[in-house]
């Protein structure tokens, strides 16, 4: 979902086409990957209305100790994690799921269907948010108890680096176990014995592993930097009435007919840790943020607030465009030379294979990336 990975040197490249000085803000930052490689090299606004972004943005952006052992450092962290789950088994003895390779048809349907039961449940322990929400569901009984688990632990290291790297490596476990497709729209009923299969396979898949293995990469990934960067969690409108003026703004839009929030409420959920109150079949977040960029009777709107507000400031675009989108490429041009009065507006393109996070029968998905660049005259 809208992951930049894949096509970074080209936007960077961009970017680094207009940039004249000052900072850029990432306006629509998500996973800040965008955000991340740019704030070694120059002043970052990393910004979305979404807080789990902001756990990506400090992980990427912040400057923090690192005189630790980071071996000793993840296992002690998961050393306390695995009393909390002892305890919480200790606790709920009745509460018995296994998942093998040799499980029958019946017997994987008949634990699914306890694990989702347990929504119902009344818990009186702290940290049971997901095991009571999500088991059975995107996760395993067990990958949510170490989730809540995990969480608890890093309440120890508020105020520290250390707490981003350990919610950031969460996050990262969780969009690997999931049994949904690489994100958190819906998770994926149990129709056959082929279905049970693809599932079960997430299902035994170990949550310590990919968390402590995306720990230590992120722990030895992040360097210092001697910027002042900037994080905020503001609407697109809110955060262009702040930027400094003369500043490049990169903004990539949620554009899909299908809420944004959709995919990613399990992460936002997850650094709330707030217990909310969940509806449908994908066990929603009812507060859930509905961006107007993903709205077809809005979108042409936000574009136009987007732009003048940009053009206000003097500042110059770098928009992602994805021809997936509920408004034309042409729509947003005629906006843009309509708001834009002293620019030279141009597009570029690349075509890349999105992935899919290694589904079966779609690992790959051919997408082209537009960049419409607005460069204010000198």
């Amino acid at each position: 979902m809208g992951s930049k990975r894949k096509i970074l040197d080209f936007v960077m490249e961009s970017i680094s086409d207009v940039y004249s000085g000052g900072t850029v803000c990432d306006l629509f930052a998500g996973t800040s990957i965008i955000s991340g490689a740019l704030g070694a090299i120059v002043p970052v606004h990393s910004n979305d209305i979404q807080n789990y972004s902001s756990i990506f943005a400090k992980t990427y952006l912040s400057n923090f100790d690192k005189s630790k052992n980071p071996n000793l450092l993840v296992d002690q962290i998961l050393t306390e994690a695995e009393e909390n789950v002892r305890f919480f088994k200790s606790k709920y003895p009745i509460f018995n799921f296994e998942y093998t390779q040799e499980i029958q048809f019946c017997d994987f349907i008949k634990i699914e269907k306890q694990e989702k039961e347990l929504i119902n449940y009344d818990f009186d322990v702290d940290f049971h948010l997901f095991t009571k929400y999500y088991s059975g569901t995107y996760w395993s009984y067990e990958q949510c108890l170490w989730i809540d688990s995990l969480v608890k632990v890093s309440r120890n290291f508020n105020g520290t680096g250390t707490y981003q790297i350990i919610l950031a490596s969460i996050m990262h476990a969780m969009s690997y176990t999931s049994q949904s497709t690489g994100h958190f729209a819906q998770f994926r009923t149990t129709k056959d014995e082929d279905s049970m299969r693809d599932i079960l396979s997430y299902r035994l898949k170990s949550f310590t592993h990919l968390f402590k293995n995306k720990f230590l990469q992120l722990y030895n990934f992040i360097d210092s930097n001697d910027f002042t960067h900037k994080i905020t969690n503001l609407d697109f409108s809110e955060c262009l009435d702040v930027i400094e003026e003369g500043s490049v703004v990169y903004a990539d839009p949620p554009y899909a007919s299908v809420h944004y929030s959709r995919f990613y409420h399990a992460l936002e959920t997850l650094v709330k840790y707030d217990y909310p109150e969940v509806k449908h079949k994908g066990r929603y977040r009812v507060d859930r943020h509905q961006s107007p960029f993903s709205r077809k009777s809005e979108a042409k709107k936000a574009f136009a607030i987007m732009f003048e507000k940009i053009s206000q400031k003097r500042s110059q675009l770098v928009l992602s465009y994805s021809n997936a989108g509920v408004i034309t490429l042409d729509e947003i041009l005629d906006v843009a030379h309509l708001k834009f009065k002293n620019y030279t507006i141009t597009t570029k393109y690349v075509d890349y294979k999105h992935s899919t996070m290694g589904r079966k029968f779609d690992k790959n998905v051919d997408v082209t990336e537009i960049l419409v660049i607005a460069k204010l005259n000198s």
